[in-house]
C-alpha cells in the first residue's frame, strides 16, 4: 500500500491537521490530497475518529490546528445526520435545498416577484438570478430533485409531503437525495447504507460509480467500500494514511505485510516477488469491476516497498464444537407466524443439514427476528412445530440484546452466568478474544456501547461450545475489524449455522443455502458461494 502521490487536480487539501481532547491526541499533523473522480474510503476502529474526521471536513468542527483547503468555485455537500432538521419543510424542497446557492436564489426570486411595488431596481436584481438560475440548471432543479427521490424508492405521491410525516428510513433516503442533488464537486457521506434495502444499495453503488466527482465516505459495509472506493483513507494510531486500491486490497495487503513482518527469516526479496505477484493478481481481479481501467491503472502505481502492516486489532473469534453433532440437526414444519394482522410468514418447511451454513431471508427484519425467537422458544408460533436433534447444542446471537444486559454485574461476572467453568482466568480468556482486557473486563453491563454488547455475546456464544449457531444481524454495531474477524471465524467453523445479514460480503462468503421466508412458505435462494464453486 502506498502513500498517495499529489495529482495536480485538486479539490480538496488537508494541511497540518490536529485534533486534541484533553490529553488525547485523536488525529496528528494530518496532510491529504483528495482529487478528481475518486472515491475515498475512510476505515478505522471505532472511536478512532472517523466521523469527527469527515466533519472538520465539512467545517462543522474546528481542528486543533491547521485547516481544510476547499478550492475556490467548488461546492461541497454532506449527508446530513439529524433526521428532524427539515421536519416542517416538503420532501422535494428537502432535496432541493441541498444546493444552498441555488436555493437562496430561488427564495430571492420568489420574494422579488411578490412584491405590490416591482422596482427597477427589482427587476435589474430579478434578471441577474435569473441568470445564475439558468447557468446552474434551476429549471431542471425539481424534475432533477424528483428523479432522484424515486431512485432512492420514495415514490411520487410523497414528494410533496412534509418530511415529519415520513418514517425513519424514508428520512434516510430524502436526506441522501439532498447529498446528491445538483451534483457537488465533493460529495461527504457518512454510513451511507445505514436503513437502505439491498436494492437501494446497489442503485447509490451505480451512482457513485457513475459520479464525476470526489467522494469521501465512511461506511462498514465492505462490499460496498470495496465496489465504489478507489482510494483508502486509514485512521490509525493518530495518523491518517492514504491508499490506492478499494478495502479488500488494503486488507489482505496489510495482513500479508504482517505475515511477512512475522517471518523473520524470509529475505527481502522473497518478500518483494511475493507481494508483487499480490498485487499483479489483484490488478487482474480488477477486471472485473466497473472501473476496471481506472482501478488498474491505479494499482499498477503502486510500489510494493510501501506495503505496511496494519496495527489494527482483530478479534480471535474461533467457535469449537463441545461435541460433534449427529445427522438430525433441525427440521421446522408448517411454521405460521402474524404479528398484529401481518403475516410475517405460513407454512415454512426446513430441514437443516449437518454442515450447512444457511442464510434465512425475509421480505422484512420482523419476519426473520420472530423466526429465531420462535426457534429459542422466545416466541410461540400460530402453527407448526420445531424440532431439534438430540446431539445439538445451540448459541444464539439476537438481534436486540438490551434484555441480557439489565443488570450492574462486570462484563467477569456476566458472562460466568453462562459457563460452567467458574474460573475468572477461563472467562478473561474468553473476554480477551473479543478485545475486553484489563480493567475493560470490570465495566458495568448497563454501561456498554452497541458494539460493546454483541462482542459479549459472541464471546457467550464461544463459550457455549456450539455446534449449531443462529446468529440475527450479528454484525450490527460491529467495527470492520470485527465484522471480517467474525466472517472468517464462520466460514472455518466445522460446525451449522443458520444466520441472517445485511453485509452482502458476509452472506456471499458464508451461505452455502440460502432460504427466504414468505406468505407462501419457505422458497429457496441459489447461494453466491455454490455458484463460485460451480
Amino acid at each position: 500500500m502506498q502513500p498517495e502521490i499529489y495529482n495536480p487536480v485538486l479539490v480538496l487539501e488537508v494541511q497540518n491537521i490536529s485534533l486534541q481532547y484533553g490529553k488525547r491526541v485523536l488525529f496528528d499533523e494530518v496532510n491529504l490530497k483528495f482529487n478528481g473522480d475518486n472515491c475515498y474510503g475512510v476505515i478505522g476502529a471505532n472511536g478512532a475518529g472517523k466521523s469527527t474526521f469527515l466533519k472538520i471536513l465539512s467545517g462543522e468542527i474546528d481542528p486543533t490546528r491547521g485547516h481544510v483547503y476547499l478550492e475556490p468555485g467548488k461546492r461541497m455537500a454532506v449527508l446530513k445526520q439529524s433526521h428532524s432538521a427539515y421536519n416542517e419543510e416538503t420532501v422535494i424542497n428537502t432535496v432541493m435545498r441541498g444546493h444552498e446557492r441555488l436555493w437562496s436564489i430561488m427564495q430571492e426570486k420568489e420574494a422579488i416577484y411578490a412584491k405590490p411595488d416591482f422596482s427597477d431596481a427589482d427587476g435589474m436584481r430579478a434578471s441577474e438570478l435569473e441568470t445564475e438560475f439558468a447557468e446552474m440548471d434551476g429549471w431542471n432543479a425539481e424534475s432533477d430533485a424528483a428523479s432522484l427521490l424515486s431512485g432512492l424508492g420514495i415514490v411520487e405521491m410523497l414528494h410533496q409531503t412534509e418530511m415529519k410525516n415520513l418514517s425513519g428510513a424514508q428520512k434516510v433516503r430524502v436526506l441522501l437525495a439532498q447529498a446528491i442533488f445538483g451534483n457537488p464537486d465533493v460529495l461527504v457521506l457518512d454510513e451511507p447504507t445505514n436503513d437502505l434495502d439491498a436494492e437501494t444499495i446497489v442503485w447509490l453503488e451505480d451512482f457513485l460509480l457513475n459520479f464525476k466527482n470526489t467522494v469521501i465516505v465512511v461506511s462498514h459495509d465492505r462490499h460496498f467500500l470495496d465496489t465504489v472506493c478507489t482510494h483508502i483513507v486509514d485512521i490509525d494510531f493518530s495518523k491518517i494514511k492514504l491508499y490506492t486500491g478499494n478495502y479488500t486490497f488494503w486488507y489482505e495487503s496489510s495482513q500479508l505485510a504482517l505475515r511477512q513482518r512475522s517471518a523473520a527469516n524470509k529475505k527481502a526479496e522473497d518478500k518483494k516477488k511475493e507481494l508483487q505477484e499480490f498485487v499483479a493478481r489483484f490488478s487482474a481481479n480488477a477486471s472485473k469491476s466497473k472501473q476496471a481501467t481506472s482501478r488498474k491503472k491505479l494499482l499498477e502505481k503502486i510500489n510494493v516497498d510501501d506495503i505496511q502492516p496494519s496495527s489494527r486489532k482483530y478479534p480471535a473469534i474461533i467457535f469449537q464444537q463441545g461435541r460433534e453433532a449427529g445427522d438430525q440437526i433441525l427440521h421446522v414444519r408448517g411454521l405460521s407466524k402474524s404479528v398484529d394482522g401481518q403475516v410475517l410468514f405460513k407454512n415454512v418447511d426446513i430441514n437443516v443439514r449437518r454442515g450447512e451454513k444457511i442464510s434465512i431471508e425475509a421480505g422484512n427484519s420482523t419476519a426473520t427476528t420472530a423466526f429465531y425467537q420462535i426457534l429459542n422458544g422466545e416466541l410461540a408460533p400460530d402453527s407448526g412445530e420445531v424440532e431439534f436433534g438430540k446431539t445439538i447444542t445451540n448459541a444464539y446471537v439476537p438481534n436486540e440484546n438490551d434484555t441480557y444486559f439489565q443488570t450492574n454485574d462486570n462484563l467477569i461476572d456476566w458472562l460466568r452466568q453462562y459457563s460452567q467453568e467458574k474460573d475468572e482466568v477461563y472467562i478473561r480468556g474468553f473476554l480477551g478474544k473479543m478485545l475486553f482486557t484489563g480493567q475493560e473486563t470490570l465495566k458495568k453491563c448497563n454501561v456498554l456501547s452497541g458494539g460493546e454488547k454483541v462482542r459479549c455475546m459472541v464471546s457467550r456464544a464461544m463459550l457455549a461450545g456450539p455446534n449449531l449457531l443462529m446468529l440475527d444481524e450479528p454484525t450490527n454495531h460491529l467495527d470492520l475489524e470485527s465484522i471480517t474477524a467474525f466472517n472468517n471465524a464462520l466460514i472455518d467453523y466445522p460446525g451449522t449455522v443458520i444466520f441472517t445479514t445485511h453485509d452482502q460480503t458476509f452472506r456471499d462468503t458464508t451461505a452455502t443455502r440460502v432460504i427466504h421466508l414468505s406468505t407462501e412458505g419457505a422458497r429457496e435462494g441459489r447461494a453466491v458461494k455454490e455458484e463460485l464453486a460451480v
